[in-house]
């Protein structure tokens, strides 16, 4: 007999999967708007261009969507939105998250045996995270060579789901749930946290848990979550570090705040929740 508490696992973790589908399907939809935004501005040029210089063509994305495909909801008609925590979070430093991105992904520069360190210094505190390189090189040979050039400084973290799924998403320089760096790379240790359950498929990411965000397989790029209470997901999201005591304390203070989905339990952080610097160490 399935209990409530496992149904309630299983309706929070079809709904995680549910929007991960919507997102590779957003991405495949832009794909082909951006293709025929290409030929009108074709034609626009041929033209003189007047349509383009007066902004009638616009290529961004409209819909606020993230790694995992969700789209944080606004409070539902009828619904009293919950009254807010104050903020427990700092001012951010001045700055703005970079632009850069790149075509492919970096050649392997890490030591692969070596122990690395990936310190967010965040608004609402320092998070360390100790990197498992012998078994995600690549994901931590790519953060190694992001945080080198900059691109997590700055950035908002947009994601903070609070009821099923316990995490804070981050990692994406336009905190709207679509950016990258303009490459991805494969998953790995998919199998850290061993066997799926035979009726959900789902394994426990544990709290201190840092895996990569996606959009299907081996999509990976620059977005993250942090896990601050077990989590019931698809062993589909490589794992490749794990939070400090410090770094969870820093994490419950920003999900203590809540979300601002209006009761939903998946929207934007209510705290503001900012990398200041990301750093990548060998030790």
């Amino acid at each position: 007999m399935v209990t409530k508490d496992q149904r309630r696992r299983q309706l929070a973790r079809e709904k995680f999967e549910r929007q991960q589908a919507r997102r590779v399907d957003h991405h495949r939809k832009s794909r082909r708007r951006n293709a025929v935004i290409a030929a009108v501005i074709a034609v626009v040029v041929a033209a003189g261009g007047t349509a383009w210089a007066a902004g009638a063509f616009d290529g961004s994305s409209k819909k606020k969507d993230d790694a995992a495909g969700a789209t944080p909801s606004a409070t539902p008609s009828g619904t009293a939105a919950p009254t807010k925590v104050p903020d427990p979070c700092a001012k951010p430093e001045a700055g703005n998250p970079g632009t850069a991105t790149w075509k492919k992904a970096p050649a392997m520069a890490i030591d692969k045996s070596a122990k690395y360190t990936f310190t967010l210094k965040t608004t609402c505190g320092d998070i360390p995270i100790a990197l498992d390189a012998a078994k995600a090189p690549a994901t931590v040979n790519s953060f190694k060579f992001l945080a080198d050039k900059g691109f997590f400084d700055h950035t908002r973290c947009h994601r903070l789901t609070t009821k099923g799924i316990y995490v804070l998403q981050c990692g994406d320089p336009t905190a709207k749930g679509s950016g990258g760096p303009g490459y991805t790379i494969p998953d790995e240790n998919l199998t850290a946290f061993g066997k799926a359950d035979a009726t959900s498929g789902s394994v426990v990411y544990p709290a201190g848990t840092v895996a990569m965000a996606n959009s299907g397989p081996n999509t990976g790029g620059s977005q993250f979550f942090l896990v601050y209470k077990d989590s019931p997901l698809q062993p589909n999201y490589t794992p490749f570090g794990t939070m400090s005591a410090d770094g969870l304390k820093a994490l419950d203070k920003i999900a203590g705040a809540g979300d601002n989905s209006g009761g939903q339990g998946d929207g934007a952080p209510n705290a503001t929740a900012v990398i200041n610097k990301a750093t990548v160490s060998k030790s």
